[in-house]
Formats: C-alpha cells, sequence, structure tokens
C-alpha cells in the first residue's frame, strides 16, 4: 500500500466502487437468469415482471457508471432476442 494519505484513501474508495460495481453486475446476471427460467413457463404477468426488472437493473447501472450504455442495450437486446426466440418455439 502507498505511503502517501491520499494514495492510501484511493485505494480503499477504489476498492468499496469494486465491491460494488461486482454486486451490481451480480444482480444483472441473476435477473437475467431469472428472465430465461420464467420463460419456458406460462406465468406471463411474472416474466413480464422480471424483464421490466432487468431493463431497470441495466439502466441504473448505466447511470452509476458501472455498466457503459453500449453494454447495457447489447443486454438488453440479447435478453429480448433469446427471448423472442424461446417463444418462437
Amino acid at each position: 500500500m502507498a505511503n502517501i494519505k491520499s494514495s492510501k484513501k484511493r485505494v480503499l474508495i477504489a476498492e468499496r466502487n469494486r465491491q460494488r460495481n461486482v454486486a451490481f453486475k451480480s444482480s444483472i446476471k441473476t435477473a437475467v437468469k431469472r428472465v430465461l427460467e420464467l420463460s419456458t413457463g406460462e406465468d406471463k404477468a411474472a416474466l413480464n415482471t422480471a424483464l421490466s426488472r432487468v431493463y431497470q437493473l441495466c439502466d441504473k447501472a448505466v447511470s452509476k457508471g458501472v455498466l457503459h450504455k453500449n453494454t447495457a442495450a447489447r443486454k438488453k437486446s440479447r435478453l429480448t432476442k433469446a427471448l423472442n426466440k424461446i417463444q418462437a418455439k
């Protein structure tokens, strides 16, 4: 660890931010898995709620600076495309 006080502080802040980012990304992945689970079932209301939650999390991650806007758009697009493919069968 650095000797300068401001450097020590930056190390602590960077670690705190890293943990927050990891937690946020993990929650998005979990929400996506939940949507894919629900897509095989019959409950359309729960599926729409879960899909809305994924969109909400992605948009919030962009506003917090956790994800780039194109990354969030790509995740949402791929999820929608996967859902359409599953429902077409």
